[in-house]
């Protein structure tokens, strides 16, 4: 496979990479180019404004959850057919996960994908010194190839001069120079940027003044001379088809496609597009809905998935929502096979700061003033739904909420890595968990989920 691609890092977090990442995608897009767009590491609110600026899946590739195996073939699978590439990094670029080396990196991702780095830097309190910083990034490690340098942040023409001065000392090309620019910056707050399906018309602006931004300021014919430097990737393609034909699971019955709804709109983001393309490979047909608005689970529907997102900002507006509640609470209470994460987790709680949620188990949950943020190592405690116990997967958490208590009387997970505690709840067929996983990682999940909801009646 031979796709040009960059991947766009940055010395450190803030110094501009989704500006750039994305304002790239789009001006690209708007050329007529197909993008494939791609963030390394687990978040998932990047992806949606990489989705919205090429009209593509933003994917992840993630080293620690899916493995550094499987991130050249996701990546092929994902750019198949398309002209470009773009992967956006994580933190800066040799940061990975604590006190694993280059696991998960985005040194560790360009590397497993021979491609060329764009550095980003906020050259805002900077001028000759950037040499020496871009210098030092560009020698750590021989194996990643530093191609070039976006310079953001800039203050002036004369700024600008220096800065270019100093780097061709270096012999570093500069790729494009942006100014400040706070009327693009798209608006944050817990955890990040608010997600796309929050702000979808503030978004589609705010993307396309970062394709003018770096349409502006970038040499686009220079930065796809470079994406066309990369070599061959000798991988084949990811497939959920001939994954699940390699998993430890059993396939369900092929004379039934069962029902997987799969919660979405704007209280409920977060999701990995594979988990959707192994559900169906695995003989269910994956229908969305959203709690704000729906007021019924799709017909017919078998098998529920909530993925990850921020209930805890639209709490009243789920908690006035009786009647899905009781529909979610009642298809529990029949034994239906449900799979929650993190915002999933809360939704099925009793009450979510003070607000009732759908009472499917005995907790509670609340904003905290603590972040929990990190890599977890996890294996299955109980027989559920999604995984039987003793299957072991690589996950990550990230949310200010607390669940009181933490777990039941049968856990989901025991983390074996970084600490040792057990976490979540597994009741009849359901699985509720803080822990977010990646499917493609283990396959056998989506084809024991998509198995249990096509044994319902």
């Amino acid at each position: 496979m031979n796709v040009p691609r960059l991947v766009i890092a940055a010395p450190s977090s803030g110094s501009g990479k989704t500006t750039v990442a994305t304002g790239l995608m789009a001006a690209f897009s708007e050329r007529g180019l197909a993008v494939s767009p791609h963030k390394a590491g687990p978040d998932y609110i990047d992806p949606g404004y990489h989705a919205l600026a090429t009209g593509r899946p933003g994917r992840n590739l993630d080293a620690f959850m899916c493995g550094p195996e499987l991130v050249a073939p996701l990546f092929a699978h994902g750019a198949a057919g398309c002209d470009l590439a773009v992967v956006e990094g994580v933190m800066g670029l040799y940061d990975g996960a604590a006190g694993r080396g280059e696991l998960a990196s985005t040194a560790q991702v360009a590397k497993l994908l021979r491609a060329p780095v764009v550095l980003v830097v906020d050259a805002s309190s900077q001028s000759r010194s950037v040499a020496a910083l871009v210098h030092g990034f560009a020698s750590f490690d021989p194996q990643v190839r530093l191609g070039g340098v976006i310079l953001n942040k800039v203050g002036s023409d004369r700024h600008e001069v220096m800065l270019r001065e100093a780097l061709e000392e270096a012999g570093m090309p500069v790729l494009g120079v942006l100014r400040r620019a706070p009327q693009v910056a798209a608006p944050s707050r817990h955890l990040g940027l608010v997600p796309v399906a929050e702000r979808r018309a503030d978004a589609l602006a705010a993307v396309a003044a970062l394709a003018d931004q770096v349409r502006a300021g970038c040499d686009l014919d220079a930065l796809m001379a470079l994406a066309r430097t990369a070599p061959a990737l000798d991988c084949e393609p990811w497939s959920a088809v001939t994954a699940l034909a390699r998993s430890r699971g059993a396939a369900p019955d092929p004379g039934r496609r069962p029902v997987v709804a799969v919660a979405g709109g704007a209280a409920f983001t977060f999701s990995y597009a594979e988990h959707a393309e192994l559900l169906t490979a695995a003989g269910a047909d994956v229908v969305a809905f959203d709690p704000l608005r729906d007021e019924a689970l799709p017909e017919g529907t078998s098998g529920l998935v909530i993925g990850g997102g921020f209930p805890e900002v639209y709490a009243p507006e789920l908690s006035a929502n009786e009647p899905l509640r009781g529909a979610v609470a009642a298809f529990a209470a029949r034994g239906g096979p449900v799979a929650a994460e993190c915002a999933g987790l809360l939704y099925l709680a009793r009450s979510l700061d003070g607000k009732p949620m759908c009472g499917v188990l005995d907790a509670d949950a609340r904003m905290s003033e603590r972040l929990t943020l990190g890599y977890r190592e996890a294996v299955a405690v109980s027989d559920s739904a999604l995984a039987a116990a003793g299957t072991r997967l690589r996950g990550h958490e990230f949310h200010r909420t607390v669940v009181e208590p933490g777990s039941g009387t049968e856990p989901a997970w025991g983390f074996t890595h970084p600490e040792r505690r057990v976490e979540g709840f597994v009741r009849q067929g359901v699985h509720a968990s803080y822990l977010h996983t990646h499917w493609a990682a283990e396959p056998s999940v989506a084809l024991r989920f998509a198995g249990a909801a096509a044994a319902r009646p």
